[in-house]
């Protein structure tokens, strides 16, 4: 048996609080390894003769084979809310250690009776558990990129705006007139659609497009509306069932704000000179380093000279940023926070941010953008989910890109699954494409029945998925500026939009499954993935990502390309049962 790939930590993703009464244990071992583990446990303070024992279930196998290449799993009792536990592992080479707090050993009947081969669980604390919002394990949700939608009020567009045209391919400075005008009068569009959540890109007042270039955040930019337009998209949403999310950009300012625009006239002189990380006056004309100009004079987003970085270790920004999360949340009642460039803003003011929203809402969401392991940020204190690139970018390396054969991306999903606690993972907010990424049917190669069945592999993931504007209608887009086309009203209640209508109200359908369930990724003998979710039902869903059909025989509860038992390449079927 391979001793070094023997794997348990507490207190993180592989021992965690359940709720007060119960704990979830992980542990990894290479494959192939291990014929069974059994749990050993009891609560701390009863003496070991009462231990009572559980085998672990076998969870899922990873990339790796001979390092922590499969994962078990199990939830223990602990019903005087404090729990002691150890792991015996029995080696498929007949061996058997007890994989304990302070070491590993071959002496299984001392160690058993050895306080000290127990992990601890002081006590199981409910204030210290990762809690994350029940309603976001029932949410769809829908990006809107305000510009982009649907112009609803001509009177506030730019100088300059250009006539809608979904077949037009933006450029970086265009302007289309979208507003919240134009979702206002669409919201009963997107309850027909389906969705219950949306997520808009930023809406503040700004210089460009876009809007990520901030001026002042605690207005509505007039190209989209104002205030009072924006409380009333919020409420009528709200009757309508559906939660709002704002996007915030906290890492940095627009170079039209007011501070930034002080730092130029005032030098060091500025009062805002400390909310910056300036490394040398003047701050223009701005030295950009990926164009061999020297060393900047100060920290931006990337090289962007037009969004310098804000200091947020500084009281005075840290005081001005929690103003604006809280205004929104208090005055507006947004229901959750997406936070651009996140990992690039330090702990510390994430904790402050954190608590200052969950203080007035506790069920407040707050998603940031990790485009990597985001481990430190989601220990319950930080941010209740991310933007979970790292899993979704591996589903389209199989899907579109055939980079990873079926079996590595399952392995791959299963690996990325084990980084987080079950809640975590549940909180994750699963996207395709989004105004940063070329859309999902140009990835596809404009093959409709491809795309459908990659997103529709994402609805089955653990995750809150989210839809990019305009999947619904087929729309196509390269890389940013090019995925940020006006919407094509023109397919609505078309042949994509209602299969993709189809597939948010199954999901819906069976939330309670998909939210809270079990999840179980292989690739069976004949090359199909399988996702199994076991919860309130048993849900099955068979994707045939070959190039040739597939005999299974399997009850047709929704499917694509599925025929008299024969699944049909880039077709699903899915059984509930």
């Amino acid at each position: 048996m391979q001793l070094a790939a023997l794997k348990h930590r507490t207190e993180s993703e592989d021992s965690f609080v359940v709720d007060p009464t119960h704990v979830r244990v992980r542990f990894h071992s290479a494959k192939n390894d291990v014929e069974k583990i059994i749990v050993h446990y009891c609560d701390n303070y009863l003496p070991l003769k009462h231990a009572k024992t559980v085998e672990m279930e076998k969870i899922g196998e990873g990339q790796v084979e001979d390092h922590w290449g499969v994962h078990w799993g199990v939830t223990l009792e602990a019903p005087f809310h404090r729990l002691k536990y150890t792991f015996e592992v029995i080696g498929k080479d007949g061996t058997s250690v007890v994989v304990g707090d302070r070491a590993i050993s071959s002496d299984i009947e001392e160690a058993l009776m050895e306080d000290g081969s127990y992990f601890k669980v002081p006590y199981c604390h409910e204030i210290d558990m990762t809690k994350t919002p029940e309603w976001v394990r029932h949410t769809v949700w829908y990006q809107i990129f305000p510009e982009r939608f649907a112009n609803g009020d001509k009177s506030n567009d730019p100088k300059g705006t250009k006539p809608w045209n979904p077949n037009d391919h933006p450029g970086r400075e265009d302007f289309y007139g979208g507003d919240l005008q134009g979702v206002l009068d669409h919201l009963d569009y997107l309850k027909k659609l389906g969705i219950n959540g949306i997520y808009f890109c930023p809406i503040f007042k700004a210089h460009s497009n876009h809007k990520y270039d901030t001026i002042d955040y605690l207005q509505v930019d007039p190209d989209f509306g104002d205030k009072d337009l924006f409380a009333k998209v919020v409420n009528e949403a709200h009757a309508r069932g559906m939660k709002v999310m704002l996007d915030a950009v906290f890492n940095h300012l627009g170079d039209h704000s007011m501070q930034w625009q002080d730092v130029v006239k005032n030098g060091p002189s500025s009062r805002f000179a400390s909310w910056f990380h300036i490394n040398e006056y003047p701050v223009e004309p701005y030295r950009d380093p990926s164009k061999g100009e020297g060393n900047p004079q100060y920290d931006t987003f990337a090289f962007e000279k037009h969004m310098p970085k804000l200091n947020t270790a500084n009281p005075e920004v840290q005081d001005f940023l929690l103003e604006i999360a809280t205004y929104w949340v208090k005055y507006f009642d947004i229901d959750a926070w997406r936070l651009d460039v996140a990992n690039e803003v330090d702990h510390h003011f994430w904790k402050k941010f954190h608590k200052a929203v969950t203080d007035i809402k506790p069920d407040f969401y707050i998603v940031g953008e990790v485009w990597h392991s985001a481990r430190p940020w989601l220990n319950g204190d930080e941010f209740t989910g991310v933007m979970n690139y790292p899993y979704t970018l591996q589903i389209e390396d199989h899907f579109f890109k055939h980079k990873l054969t079926a079996e590595q991306m399952t392995r791959r999903l299963t690996d990325q699954l084990m980084k987080y606690r079950d809640s975590t993972n549940a909180a994750m907010m699963n996207m395709l494409d989004s105004h940063d990424t070329a859309r999902i049917l140009t990835v596809a190669h404009g093959d409709q029945d491809l795309a459908l069945q990659a997103l529709t592999f994402e609805f089955m993931q653990k995750g809150s998925p989210c839809i990019y504007y305009g999947t619904e209608m087929g729309m196509t887009g390269g890389n940013d500026p090019d995925c940020r086309k006006p919407m094509d009203w023109s397919k609505e209640d078309g042949p994509v939009w209602q299969r993709v209508h189809n597939l948010i109200k199954f999901r819906l359908d069976h939330d309670e499954t998909f939210g809270k369930g079990k999840i179980k990724l292989r690739v069976t003998e004949n090359g199909l993935i399988e996702v199994d979710r076991e919860g309130k039902e048993n849900i099955h869903a068979y994707f045939n990502t070959t190039n040739q059909p597939v005999n299974i025989d399997c009850e047709n509860t929704f499917s694509q390309g599925y025929e008299n038992s024969q699944l049909a390449p880039k077709g699903f079927v899915v059984s509930v049962q």
